[in-house]
């Protein structure tokens, strides 16, 4: 039997990069997953295409996860689709750099809505749902610790969503749920692609303070996703697994 039979996972911003990789492990290891998207409906049907074309189960839903309205009608899809809830990855995130002469409000809300509302906003709608076991996964990242320069706003994003899982851990450790953050280096998606962060002045520092010689893959954060949405983390909670190829 594969690690996820019988679980239910909603993954948000899953239509792309780290989002649909993970939506795709956990299916391949046997959880329904509802697949949320924001704006590319397109890619996240492309998706769900690729995981019913392996025997898996997987549904698209938009909603944008700072607006409470739809993180709620992404958990309800889980519910209405699959019949319950085991698993959630709060992966939606933007981000954008700029020095601190140039931090405008837009640029501050823009990330902070997304990063860090739209973690608490899809966990309360969650939350009532979650029994015994549930797994709730933040995609942070390792800029929370390593702070490169122009990226105040979105290093602050970081920083909170690592607070936030820490504080959800002991909070919703009585009802047994765990609560852990997977905080990634530079990973090559189709956004840090079409940001330019790959090939980059960025991209070649990273890669230098890399031990392991390489950026991070899609693939390489979705088998770590499957191992906290998988009894295999069940002693874990609180936890920031920093993926980054030993980058600190």
């Amino acid at each position: 039997m594969s690690k996820l039979t019988g679980k239910v996972a909603v993954v948000t911003g899953a239509s792309k990069g780290i989002g649909a990789a993970i939506a795709k492990a956990l299916a391949a290891e046997g959880a329904s997953v509802v697949v949320n998207y924001a704006t590319s409906k397109a890619g996240a049907d492309a998706v769900v295409a690729a995981i019913t074309a392996a025997d898996g189960r997987a549904v698209a839903v938009g909603g944008d996860v700072s607006k409470a309205a739809d993180a709620k009608g992404i958990v309800n899809a889980a519910i209405e689709t699959f019949g319950r809830l085991d698993i959630l990855v709060n992966n939606s995130g933007v981000y954008e750099f700029s020095p601190i002469e140039e931090i405008t409000e837009e640029h501050f809300h823009k990330q902070f809505n997304t990063n860090v509302l739209g973690v608490l906003l899809t966990t309360q709608a969650a939350v009532g749902h979650l029994g015994e076991g549930g797994s709730i996964i933040n995609v942070s990242s390792v800029v929370s610790s390593i702070t490169p320069p122009a990226s105040a706003v979105y290093s602050g994003t970081k920083g909170a969503v690592d607070a936030i899982t820490g504080v959800l851990a002991r909070e919703l450790g009585p009802r047994k749920i765990r609560v852990n953050s997977i905080n990634p280096g530079v990973v090559v998606t189709e956004g840090t692609q079409s940001a330019g962060i790959i090939g980059s002045d960025l991209d070649a520092w990273a890669l230098a303070q890399t031990p392991l010689g390489r950026l991070g893959q899609p693939d390489d954060i979705a088998a770590i996703a499957v191992f906290l949405a998988s009894d295999d983390s069940r002693w874990l909670t609180g936890e920031h697994v920093v993926a980054s190829g030993g980058m600190r």
